[in-house]
């Protein structure tokens, strides 16, 4: 009862504050302002191009220390909506973010920053401070999507750089300082009650208003004796107190930043390979809208998609599968992985990277014939509605390769030695156990297309993977057989160990597929976006 007490005053509180600053804040604001360019002496300028040589000379870069906003300085986009329904779908549920749908044209009537502060509401109050992942697991792919390539190159050329945000602090903590390799960031801190986000704000400007602070924050140097010059976007962004401290002060405007070009993702100075999330499309207000639109059509769709899969055998369900917008292609390297003689006992051990839970199904169809796949991890759910045979490994590596050499006896097996699903064009290190299950491995080049919903997931409930994947209105999936690599006879005679042969295997498939090999494992993954071992 205390709780929601306490729930209902922190409402109140927050639309009592609404009301009283929609009228207040703006004189305040614009004094603020005034009396910080008077008294800094702060010099501004409004270069043509943020990405010039006027801003940035590279002959003292070493000595020039910058403090920008994030959303002004590296964001093409000035809307801060997108972000939020992140917040509120994924960390949240479907209720939250349609309630934030709903309300933003309300929102858009009020200024900038009250908007601000009501999304806020919305998308944070109730949810678990403790739990909360979204800051560094969902939000910084999208944050990267809308990086303009002109603000990043300024940004990167200071040895000494500090961001600060208009935005909750878990919100661009990761982003900034993980995947743009700043020094520090500034964002505003949420206020928490017994473990969850109220929705509040707090102004913590106060308690970073000296020099000490920010040496302290950028690490040792002479901050004084370096030109601190700083990049924003409005005038009302330059009341936060490290301002005061810049020199110079350089101004962007939208027609600016409409003309800035999106960072590719090879200039990350980060590779972005491990995102979660549910959300495949960026949810801007007109997107989101058309998402809520599909989903109940989406939600019928997909159960009838499974059904169908589900009951009628593969040469009847292929054709109706396919008219309802899923799109299977199919290449092939090699004519035959194994002949099917007679005297032949063993079945083929196909060996694929992992995209989604449905990737043995998508083969077995490719291949018009029954296959089996052993799983890590792989929920109750999913065992028991599987189409084809599923068998849980056990993490034994002796018990594990007996039980596959079984399986191999009695038909074809398919395997994917990552043990976790990878959405971004990266390839994680392959187990070799299967190296040693047979001579004739046919490695399988596996992709997956969607557009609204992803497939997979690291903290949410994983039976219902296949059921988002289906929801998509056309995904498709690309199967390739590649040519077979010796595998058993090679590992017998020493030529080469079982890993060079998992290496190989990756490298044929990376290679086929255009992405990128690396040596992270699924502990990885997990730990990072779900801070677990993602052992279910």
């Amino acid at each position: 009862m205390v709780k929601y007490t306490s729930f209902f005053r922190a409402i109140i509180f927050f639309f009592s504050r609404i009301l009283h600053e929609h009228y207040k804040t703006p004189k305040y604001l614009h004094r603020k302002v005034i009396n910080v360019l008077n008294t800094t002496q702060i010099k501004l300028k409004y270069p043509s191009f943020i990405g010039s040589n006027e801003l940035l000379s590279s002959d003292s870069e070493d000595d020039q220390t910058l403090i920008f906003n994030v959303e002004e300085t590296l964001l093409r986009s000035s809307s801060m909506f997108p972000y939020f329904m992140l917040v509120a779908f994924e960390a949240g549920s479907l209720l939250r973010a349609l309630l934030l749908l709903v309300l933003y044209p309300f929102i858009c009537m009020f200024s900038k920053e009250m908007g601000l502060k009501m999304m806020v509401m919305v998308s944070f109050c109730g949810i678990k401070k403790d739990g909360f992942v979204v800051g560094r697991a969902v939000l910084p792919k999208f944050f990267l999507e809308d990086v303009g390539l002109e603000g990043f190159e300024v940004v990167k050329k200071c040895k000494r750089k500090m961001g600060v945000s208009n935005l909750p602090h878990v919100m661009v903590e990761s982003f900034v300082k993980e995947y743009l390799e700043v020094d520090y960031v500034v964002g505003k801190e949420l206020k928490v009650y017994n473990g969850y986000f109220i929705g509040l704000m707090e102004d913590n400007n106060k308690k970073i208003d000296n020099v000490h602070d920010l040496k302290h924050m950028l690490g040792e140097g002479e901050i004084k004796g370096s030109k601190v010059i700083g990049i924003s976007g409005t005038k009302a962004s330059l009341t936060h107190p490290f301002f005061r401290f810049c020199k110079e002060i350089y101004l962007t405007n939208e027609e600016m930043k409409r003309k800035w070009q999106a960072l590719p993702s090879e200039n990350y100075p980060k590779p972005l390979i491990f995102h979660d999330g549910r959300l495949a499309l960026r949810p801007t207000p007109t997107s989101t809208l058309a998402l809520f639109m599909w989903l109940p059509f989406g939600i019928i769709l997909a159960i009838f998609r499974g059904v169908i899969a589900l009951t009628l055998p593969q040469r009847i369900a292929t054709p109706i599968l396919t008219f309802t917008g899923i799109r299977l292609l199919t290449s092939a390297t090699t004519s035959n992985p194994k002949s099917s003689s007679k005297g032949d006992k063993k079945g083929q051990l196909y060996v694929c990277n992992h995209k989604t839970l449905l990737d043995p199904l998508f083969l077995s169809y490719a291949l018009s014939k029954p296959l089996t796949a052993v799983t890590y991890s792989l929920s109750r759910v999913s065992e028991i509605l599987a189409p084809i045979k599923t068998v849980r490994l056990t993490r034994d590596r002796d018990q594990d390769g007996n039980m596959m050499e079984k399986l191999l006896n009695e038909g074809d097996l398919v395997v994917c030695p990552e043990g976790t699903t990878c959405r971004e064009p990266f390839l994680l290190r392959f187990s070799p156990l299967f190296a040693e299950m047979d001579d004739k491995i046919a490695p399988v080049a596996m992709d997956c297309h969607v557009t609204m919903f992803y497939g997979t997931t690291a903290s949410g409930l994983k039976c219902l993977d296949p059921i988002f994947f289906l929801m998509n209105p056309r995904p498709s999936y690309t199967v390739q057989l590649l040519e077979t690599v010796s595998g058993l006879s090679t590992c017998q005679d020493r030529s080469q160990s079982r890993f060079d042969v998992a290496n190989h295997v990756q490298r044929e498939i990376g290679e086929s597929l255009n992405f990128q090999c690396t040596t992270l494992t699924r502990k990885d993954k997990y730990l990072i976006l779900a801070g677990n071992n993602g052992v279910v």
